[in-house]
């Protein structure tokens, strides 16, 4: 299927590295124009210059840090002021940190809630209105597998992407009408610096090597390897297309069917 953004504008939340990036790369190179949004502007314009460029497209970015959802909300607001509506959000910001949800300070869960379903949430209200008046718009939440069943040690990370999936599928109910989908991506094990960390934590605590633990991981998927970064964004860039009209509300795993052996 040759399907083309051109003529489209996605903002992409957090897009200097992994998922989000990867995100970034592949709807420009379905021919949007990318806004970043992220905290580090080095890193912000390191990764724009970098975004395939085809044609006319111009690519772009917002510094903001999601732990202050006051920040978010202005940025994009003056940002939509300043250079107009915006088509596609997707939404992903870094996972909280491990451990079991019991041991979960009220700070720990307020801060996750935060970042995860307040910034999101004033994102779709900062664009939502330029999507209605275009009747076109793609809001994708890159979330996680344990919306489904979840992942010992992630606690207060099960907890908020589970309220991510449902406040999602609430909005697609809401927004449908106006010719706006929403949808959520759960990857599975892929290949980032968050898994990378996660995994070395697990070792450390289970007195095994890095390479013990990825196996067992690896054991529990049919394909039998992590997923690439770049994976996960062409499915992004396919929820964004106009062929994926029709797809609302989903919690769509790709995960290499690691949930369907559980």
């Amino acid at each position: 299927m040759d399907y083309s953004l051109a003529g489209l504008k996605a903002l992409v939340c957090g897009s200097t590295q992994g998922i989000g990036r990867a995100c970034a790369t592949q709807i420009a190179r379905a021919g949007a124009e990318i806004v970043l949004m992220a905290r580090h502007e080095d890193a912000l314009a390191k990764v724009r210059d970098e975004l395939p460029c085809k044609h006319d497209q111009s690519h772009d970015y917002i510094v903001a840090d999601f732990s202050d959802w006051q920040m978010v909300q202005e940025k994009a607001n003056d940002y939509v002021s300043t250079n107009g509506p915006i088509q596609i959000l997707l939404n992903n910001t870094g996972g909280p940190p491990a451990g079991p949800v019991f041991e979960a300070t009220p700070d720990d869960l307020l801060k996750a809630f935060t970042m995860h379903i307040v910034c999101n949430q004033v994102l779709v209200q900062a664009l939502a209105e330029g999507m209605r008046k275009a009747g076109y718009g793609r809001i994708i939440n890159i979330i996680s597998t344990s919306v489904v069943a979840p992942i010992r040690g992630l606690g207060v990370s099960n907890t908020t992407r589970g309220a991510v999936a449902n406040w999602a599928r609430t909005l697609a109910g809401e927004l449908g009408p106006f010719g706006i989908t929403v949808n959520n991506i759960l990857p599975g094990y892929t290949g980032t610096a968050r898994l990378s960390s996660l995994i070395k934590g697990k070792a450390d605590r289970a007195g095994s090597s890095v390479k013990e633990i990825e196996d067992q991981m690896i054991a529990n998927v049919p394909l039998r390897r992590f997923a690439e970064p770049l994976e996960i964004g062409a499915v992004a860039a396919f929820l964004a297309s106009p062929e994926a009209s029709y797809l609302n509300g989903l919690n769509l795993p790709v995960d290499g069917g690691r949930l369907a052996w559980q």
